[in-house]
């Protein structure tokens, strides 16, 4: 593949040295596809508007039904959201994901799934009543209805993401850090549902409620979703369009098999006696939230030897020096640079240019291995190419500045 998608030489080869290297000295013109980013930033930001009248309107429905004790109830729900969010936000680090997107999978999760997930229930009811079978088993309901529109609901976004903006849906890890934000805003949505219900019974049904939901098992939406997202990630990579959708599936049916595990075991222990269904609840919800946090941190290890590798290919031709893959590659290489850019005037925000757009380039390195996106791939590696050397300019032009004032 890598002779496929040779990379095109640069017109003179960078020298062997951390910050040095003769470079073009051509601006860089306007980003290939600049056009299609403003219309698909557009259609988000319109997105998130209708998404939060929505959740503006969910919150009229709850003061109604709860009253100023939604506040309450809102502030407990968000405190594993908040836990969720800031953990994913740590795994993004490397290779930041528009925040928009992140947004809008948040959103999602919180308002339209649910809002979905309830419109598609209730019509499944009228049609079992209208067909004669009557109401849905409790079991039934809870162990084989709601992991299948629950699921499907949330992750349908995942879909939508991936064939609309691919280029921030590359792998594995950005399909856990999309697929985590939508299962944390549906959470949060059924925890203040959850918790309010229990408020109106007691204050020790709340408590007892938040206790067992919010933190002894604050992920498994989290995780249910998460599934989807990853598989998706994987076949983003290398597949074509059509692949990421087909891909969408075996993801989907794993979220689903949890969810469903987990609902028809909670079922079952409760048969048994109160405390059998906490403690089941308490050993499995760590034994899911353990096996999500391990993938997280290996996915995240894995996408920081991908740019390596990726990066490799640019230092081969001249593009890079090894030295400066290394620098941009690992996280003590990428400390090392901010603070050594940091001594110069204007250095620290070209050296952040150089580690944004070195991530940005390995993902274009990757499409076109995987040989997607074609011409228009290549003339916006080209544009990153031109971005990242003028970058290198002004950090050199910086330091030699530095250099040459009198002590």
């Amino acid at each position: 593949m890598r002779v496929r998608a040779a990379v095109q030489a640069p017109q003179r080869l960078v020298s062997e040295t951390p910050w040095t290297g003769a470079v073009r000295q051509s601006q860089p013109a306007e980003e290939p596809g600049s056009t299609g980013n403003v219309v698909r930033l557009v259609v988000a930001i319109l997105a998130i508007l209708g998404l939060t009248a929505g959740l503006l309107l969910l919150a009229l429905i709850g003061g109604l039904s709860f009253g100023m004790r939604l506040f309450a109830l809102i502030g407990l729900s968000a405190i594993p959201l908040t836990g969720i969010i800031l953990y994913v936000l740590w795994l993004d680090r490397w290779k930041p994901q528009p925040k928009i997107i992140l947004a809008l999978c948040l959103l999602w999760g919180g308002v339209a799934s649910v809002i979905l997930t309830l419109f598609v229930s209730l019509i499944g009811e009228v049609a079992l009543y209208f067909a004669g079978v009557g109401a849905v088993p409790d079991v039934f309901g809870a162990v084989v209805q709601a992991p299948i529109v629950e699921e499907t609901t949330k992750t349908c976004l995942l879909v939508v993401i991936v064939l609309a903006a691919r280029r921030y849906f590359e792998g594995p890890l950005d399909g856990l850090v999309y697929g985590a934000l939508i299962g944390a805003g549906f959470a949060f949505t059924e925890n203040v549902l959850y918790l309010g219900s229990a408020w109106n019974e007691s204050t020790a049904g709340l408590w007892t409620t938040f206790v067992l939901r919010c933190l002894c098992s604050p992920l498994l939406h989290t995780l249910f979703s998460t599934c989807a997202g990853v598989t998706i990630g994987f076949a983003a990579r290398k597949w074509p369009w059509w692949g990421t959708i087909l891909m969408w599936l075996p993801g989907l049916f794993v979220g689903i098999c949890l969810h469903a595990l987990w609902n028809g075991t909670m079922t079952g222990l409760g048969a048994i006696s109160p405390i059998a269904s906490i403690i089941g609840l308490i050993v499995l919800s760590f034994i899911l939230t353990v096996c999500w946090v391990v993938l997280g941190l290996l996915l995240r290890r894995s996408e920081r030897l991908h740019t390596l590798n990726m990066l490799g290919d640019y230092a081969n031709t001249g593009w890079l020096s090894h030295a400066e893959v290394d620098m941009l590659g690992t996280w003590k290489g990428r400390r090392f640079g901010r603070r050594w850019a940091a001594s110069f005037p204007g250095g620290n925000e070209a050296m952040r240019t150089m580690i944004r757009t070195s991530a940005r380039l390995s993902t274009t390195r990757m499409r076109l291995l995987a040989g997607i996106g074609g011409e228009k791939e290549r003339a916006i590696e080209s544009f990153q190419l031109k971005e990242f050397a003028a970058a290198r300019d002004r950090l050199l032009a910086a330091s030699g500045s530095a250099a040459r004032q009198p002590q």
